[in-house]
């Protein structure tokens, strides 16, 4: 191995040696200092977190009223107005809360996200909106469905002999179709109406609790205009749990 070559392996070891040197020299000389940095350091998180906590406690029964008023509904503009905080410590208390209790978010690109909480209360709601109607309240008879309820005029003999030989030759089968598509046209024109909340989310092709948790926004008519394969626009009634067509 060559002079030259020795001289720079030797440079090169005090170009790594000198920084760890004066490294150590610093550490040693500062490292009380750097300590109590760290003690202060952990002291002031640990005041933070205690702070955050009793602050939490003091805006849990704001928060468990808010639950119960809007049906587990609840956005942070609606918790920091109850409490008349920030914005975002009202974000932060619900992401918190979400995560406890395992919350669903709804984000909207125009309006703040909302969270919902499902409890007892609410769940029975839900499961009681989607019970079956047992008995659907009175429609209107048209003009049209009297005249196909009305009895038919009497029908000449040699007129009804016709049919009868008729009738006799049709296959069951169309005669049975034509039977249920009479049925069919009655019932719908008979009953117009209400769905409750499982029907209506098998016509907009979405989940029972997306549903719930929609019914009572502003903007429910338009969202399920959207989805109904008919164009049609609901809205929701609180007295009879039920949907109901809007009309045009």
């Amino acid at each position: 191995m060559s002079e030259k070559t020795i001289e720079n392996y030797g440079k090169s070891f005090l170009v790594l040696i000198l920084p760890i040197s004066f490294l150590i020299v610093f550490l040693v000389n500062t490292w009380r200092i750097l300590l109590l940095v760290l003690l202060l350091v952990m002291g002031l998180n640990l005041w933070q977190q205690n702070r955050w906590e009793k602050w939490c406690e003091q805006v849990n029964p704001l928060f468990y009223q808010l639950i119960q008023e809007n049906q587990g509904k609840i956005t942070p503009i609606d918790l920091a107005l109850k409490g008349n905080f920030s914005g975002n410590e009202a974000k932060r208390y619900l992401d918190r809360k979400a995560k406890e209790f395992g919350a669903s978010l709804l984000d909207s690109e125009n309006e703040s996200p909302s969270y919902y909480f499902i409890n007892a209360s609410i769940l029975s709601d839900i499961l009681h909106s989607s019970d079956p109607v047992e008995k659907l309240p009175p429609r209107p008879v048209t003009a049209e469905v009297r005249s196909l309820l009305a009895p038919p005029p009497p029908i000449p003999q040699e007129k009804q002999e016709e049919e009868e030989a008729l009738d006799e030759s049709l296959p069951e089968v169309t005669v049975k179709a034509t039977h249920e598509a009479l049925t069919k046209q009655l019932e719908e024109q008979l009953v117009f109406g209400s769905l409750i909340q499982s029907e209506l989310a098998k016509r907009l092709g979405v989940y029972s609790s997306t549903v719930y948790k929609r019914r009572n926004d502003p903007d429910f008519s338009e969202w399920s205009r959207s989805r109904d394969p008919d164009g049609i626009a609901w809205s929701y009634s609180r007295k009879s749990r039920e949907f109901f067509p809007l009309e045009e």
